[in-house]
């Protein structure tokens, strides 16, 4: 079916019931392309086309298209603000799939939320207001802190990890904490401002690395570096003479890997000798494991303190075996 020749779909596939309505169809003639999973229902009266949302990323794209829908009908002054910037801003959220549309406006009766989207009352700048994609969003400063405010620690720091990454700078995140001055969930902000790094290169390594903090073992250093002039590895997080790796499972998983999985996995393998043959030991850290804290607690303070016992903690041997250059991203 040319769907095209019967909706009038914008570029990005979707359309309004009035749209349909104007086109010539009726509320039947859409509800007989639903059951034919022709168009997916975004929200009431916005539509995208199946082979479109099908297609589309859903740990980002589809989410814009859900954002792209909640903007057709809001008519208030607003920006996308938290989760909704985020995503925008490739900054990461702890749930694209459930997200909530989320909007800034500097009038309105506290914080609601209404069909699905979210309304915040707070104050902005003009100058913190970017235009990405063809959306109006805070920029990524004030939402790396609006994310802390919002989910936490974690959030917070993943989304200045990422920010940092992306090419705001530190004096940019201390620019946007300045105008938050004495906003809720202060400490939060601040914690998340003290621990933010570029060097986490995903959520799962940022989510890592406040775990790894809270084992009171010393503030891990990311991206350690080892060659033997050969080989070069980069490691995800060290404190003393013990690595933490982040493992996500999708590299081993057929559809995530350019090769085989057992191939991938034996170069893990030699990988992991690489390190260990430097007299590191070594902790692998899963999504899986940061939902069980307690017994992932347990286990890499046994794991790190097994190292000491055996290594101790001063790494000045390794000096010569440290590349020279900063790892390249």
């Amino acid at each position: 079916m040319d769907l095209r020749a019967l909706l009038p779909l914008d570029a990005h596939g979707m359309v309004s019931r009035a749209d349909a309505l104007a086109a010539g169809l009726d509320d039947a003639d859409l509800r007989a392309l639903r059951r034919e999973q022709a168009l997916v229902p975004l929200r009431r009266g916005i539509y995208v086309e199946a082979a479109v949302w099908q297609e589309a990323d859903p740990f980002r794209a589809q989410p814009v298209l859900r954002i792209r829908a909640a903007e057709q009908v809001l008519r208030s002054d607003h920006v996308l603000s938290h989760d909704s910037a985020a995503i925008v801003l490739g900054l990461g959220v702890p749930d694209a799939q459930r997200a909530l549309v989320h909007i800034t406006r500097p009038k309105v009766h506290g914080d609601a939320v209404r069909a699905g989207i979210k309304h915040h009352l707070a104050p902005y700048a003009d100058a913190q207001v970017v235009v990405v994609d063809g959306f109006r969003v805070l920029d990524r400063a004030r939402t790396a802190l609006d994310m802390a405010r919002e989910h936490g620690l974690v959030a917070g720091v993943a989304c200045c990890d990422a920010a940092l990454r992306a090419g705001t700078t530190p004096d940019d995140l201390a620019r946007a904490r300045e105008a938050m001055f004495c906003w809720p969930q202060s400490r939060v902000m601040d914690a998340a401002l003290d621990l933010a790094d570029p060097g986490a290169e995903s959520w799962l390594e940022s989510e890592g690395r406040v775990f790894v903090t809270g084992l009171a073992i010393g503030r891990p250093q990311t991206q350690f570096g080892l060659t033997d002039g050969q080989r070069t590895v980069w490691c995800d997080l060290r404190v003393g003479r013990h690595v933490f790796e982040m493992d996500g499972w999708l590299k081993y998983l057929p559809d995530h890997v350019a090769g085989d999985p057992k191939a991938v996995l034996r170069e893990e393998k030699r990988r992991q000798d690489f390190i260990t043959g430097f007299k590191l030991g070594v902790s692998r850290i899963t999504r899986e494991d940061l939902r069980r804290p307690e017994q992932t607690r347990r286990r890499l303070l046994r794991e790190y303190a097994d190292t000491c016992g055996r290594f101790g903690t001063d790494i000045t041997d390794l000096d010569e075996f440290r590349p020279q250059k900063p790892r390249r991203h």
